[in-house]
């Protein structure tokens, strides 16, 4: 609509020039206007006085000239025209939003406004001029575990509208990059391309300017895009991590295009009085152009701003302030208004509706009028979600939509738009291509192939191992029924522990409220929390496993489960157990004995002589005695009781006990998911590379009662289910022959006479 009402006014125009000049040419050739009885001049021959030479002749080939001259310039109106008939339908075609103005200029703040409502009410604003598949960079500061899950809500949001490619450029520290580099490649989002920036190496660059600001040194590094991002990149939107877009992108990208003359920054007036010097007494901002800009929105011409040498330009300016403020309050935002206050025709300002500032005191609620109004939100405030304003209801609820949707969703193909190879979607596409669909155990045998999205530690973790090499991790994983186990866990495990969460994006939410609203969680900084997105009908829990496995950062781990309390004192046990057993050059999986209660509440046995008496009186069993004897009995518990010195026992069939081993043991087989064979066919490897199975003589741990789980449940009752499961066993049985040849043979003929 907007499109057309432009194309309508365009074509009126320069139609009425088409009819009208050729007409008032030649009234004003043949007729003319005559003043005195005497011909106005057409030519400068004919201010000459009149002589024999000028004859009828030479005034005819003036007039053919000029009318010549006429006749070429309506041609290139006929070309003008022409050209904005055929882009009226691509500029309709590229507009994937609603109708909205883009102010030009840097007037008042109460001009502008007024040019916001009449741009929102306006049918015949501006359209975006960006191209169907024009690639639309974004860089972002990171930095630390909260800003990671930060920008995944933000980019969220940005994937939801979207209907270009994205290139994003994170700046971000090495917890940062370590965190968001998993996630999008397991995230595996067509058109959207990540570059990382170190941002330790950019802390020279910043670190002289003193911040208040609850940023850090991190909220100054926007100053120094020019020189971080590619000399090669001309334009680049760049957004704080607390923004929520309600709109396409592409929307705020096409604002380019109005930048005139030195203009090479778009920026959204700040909402607050605070560049107003006016909110206390003493109040001494930085200089700002009236009510300065919000530097949480950025639109920034990197080209023009290298020619124009901004790292001279600002450094200069933080310099001189510096001498008299002696800090920033508000990081790099000070620095650009400043910069501005000298140089106003260096900013573009944009609509208000393009940064919604979220924080006290600030008067966002006059930048819409409507829901349709809003294009970004920013929750620029240290309460965030808990900022005052009357529709702050309604921005929560847009913000928790895109906290708890399921970024599976977005895994959207751009048809029409070409996407860069991917090696690891190629290969994935290849092996899934070989797989028979016709398979009964199809879903069985994908499921090994799934790539999960991976959200690595999800909340902070702070922990170095100890020097002298022996620490131990607990390795477990879970999923959302289980997480009441984990505060019982923390209390009787002092070390470090890394967990494999298997999650929804809105039971990710659920957790993190969960953590941080117990105090036994949120006192411990070495708890590693990864979550592994839902997809796919059943659990993979030796993905999990392996997850959790791959980001221990201690020398050993011990392989549990969620359900199993360790004794208390294990950690320190288990490090003086590596030590003299001599772990670290011999191939031990040292066993910790199980054992389960069928009572909800326990009185936890303190020592291996309580534990002894609670079996002795029935309060306590050896773990699956009545249902998966197998399972543990290889552990030989009747020897347990009376040994005082670890024990060496042999593999035999079935056989899954509990583990300590070296961080550099083999991985989990991924076939097996849900329940059957996951951890029987990890000690089975073990076995086959020559692991020692060794029994610690004062290690004990209890498995606690819960219902069954629904994997389980599909095992007793589905019969199909029972059948694939024993096919992945024989199919796994011969790979192991494949790999350890004649020393495999013995877990073939184990399996046909158990």
């Amino acid at each position: 609509m907007l499109g057309m009402c432009r194309g309508r006014k365009k074509f009126l125009a320069v139609s009425l020039t088409l009819l009208f000049v050729p007409a008032l040419t030649w009234i004003y050739l043949f007729t003319g206007t005559f003043e005195d009885g005497k011909q106005i001049s057409l030519s400068p021959i004919e201010s000459q006085p009149h002589s024999p030479r000028y004859t009828a002749s030479s005034q005819r080939e003036s007039l053919e000239l000029h009318v010549r001259e006429v006749e070429e310039e309506n041609r290139v109106l006929r070309r003008q025209l022409s050209l904005a008939q055929s882009r009226g339908p691509q500029r309709r075609h590229s507009n994937h939003s609603k109708t909205y103005s883009m102010e030009e200029g840097t007037g008042d703040s109460e001009s502008l406004r007024a040019g916001i409502v009449a741009g929102n009410s306006s049918e015949c604003g501006q359209q975006p001029a960006v191209e169907k598949c024009e690639t639309i960079h974004v860089a972002i500061v990171c930095a630390g575990y909260n800003a990671s899950r930060d920008v995944v809500t933000l980019v969220k949001s940005v994937l939801f509208h979207r209907r270009n490619p994205l290139h994003f450029h994170l700046i971000a520290d090495a917890i940062a990059k370590q965190i968001l580099a998993t996630l999008f490649q397991t995230w595996m989002v067509p058109a959207v391309r990540i570059d990382f920036y170190d941002a330790d190496e950019l802390k020279s660059e910043v670190s002289w300017i003193p911040n208040k600001h609850y940023s850090g040194i991190y909220g100054l590094m926007k100053l120094v895009l020019t020189k971080t991002l590619p000399s090669n990149l001309e334009r680049v939107i760049v957004l704080d991590t607390d923004i929520t877009f309600a709109t396409d992108i592409a929307e705020l990208w096409a604002v380019f295009h109005k930048f005139k003359g030195q203009q090479v920054l778009g920026l959204v007036e700040n909402q607050s009085d605070w560049y107003l010097g006016n909110l206390w007494k003493n109040h001494r901002p930085w200089p700002a152009l009236g009510r300065g800009y919000n530097t949480g929105v950025i639109l920034l011409l990197l080209d023009k701003l290298r020619k124009m040498k901004w790292e001279q330009m600002w450094r200069l300016t933080a310099e001189r302030e510096l001498m008299s403020m002696l800090s920033t309050s508000l990081a790099d935002q000070d620095i650009f208004n400043a910069v501005i206050k000298q140089n106003p025709f260096l900013v573009y300002q944009l609509p208000c509706f393009w940064n919604v500032q979220l924080s006290d005191h600030t008067r966002s609620e006059q930048c819409y009028r409507d829901v349709s109004d809003l294009k970004v939100i920013h929750w620029n405030s240290p309460k965030k979600l808990r900022v005052k304003n009357k529709h702050v209801e309604f921005f929560r609820n847009l913000y928790l939509t895109f906290l708890e949707y399921d970024g599976n969703l977005l895994r959207r193909e751009l048809f029409g738009c070409p996407s860069e190879a991917d090696v690891n979607s190629e290969n994935l596409q290849k092996q899934l291509s070989e797989l028979d669909e016709d398979d009964l155990c199809y879903e069985f045998r994908r499921e090994r192939f799934t790539v999960h999205r991976t959200h690595l530690y999800f909340l902070h973790y702070e922990y170095e191992p100890a020097a002298d090499h022996t620490d131990v991790t607990l390795v477990a994983q879970l999923s959302m029924d289980r997480l009441q186990m984990l505060e019982a866990i923390c209390k009787h495990w002092e070390g470090p522990i890394s967990l494999a969460l298997y999650l929804s994006d809105a039971e990710a939410q659920q957790f993190l409220r969960y953590a941080q609203g117990s105090e036994v969680l949120m006192s411990r900084h070495n708890v590693g929390y990864h979550i592994v997105y839902k997809e796919g009908q059943f659990y993979p829990v030796n993905l999990l496993r392996n997850v959790a496995m791959k980001h221990v950062n201690t020398p050993y781990m011990f392989l549990s489960d969620i359900d199993f309390l360790p004794m208390y004192g294990l950690y320190e046990y288990l490090r003086k157990s590596v030590a003299q057993l001599d772990l670290a050059n011999m191939k031990k999986a040292l066993i910790v004995p199980a054992f389960e209660t069928l009572r909800y509440r326990l009185s936890f046995p303190k020592s291996k002589a309580e534990l002894l008496s609670m079996l002795d009186m029935g309060t306590l069993f050896t773990f699956r005695y009545h249902v998966w004897t197998k399972g543990h009995a290889p552990t030989n518990f009747a020897k347990w009781r009376t040994a005082t010195t670890p024990y060496r026992v042999e593999w035999e069939a079935d056989f899954e006990p509990y583990v300590v081993v070296r961080r550099d043991c083999p991985e989990y087989d991924r076939r097996f998911v849900g329940f059957g064979w996951n951890k029987v066919a990890h000690i089975m490897e073990l076995d086959a590379q020559e692991y020692e199975l060794t029994v610690l003589p004062n290690a004990y741990m209890i498995h606690m009662p819960h219902a069954p789980s629904f994997d389980i449940t599909k095992f007793r009752s589905n019969k199909q289910y029972r059948i694939c499961l024993k096919t992945l066993k024989e199919e796994f049985q011969q790979d192991m022959s494949r790999r350890y040849g004649f020393t495999a043979l013995k877990y073939l003929t184990a399996e046909n006479n158990s």
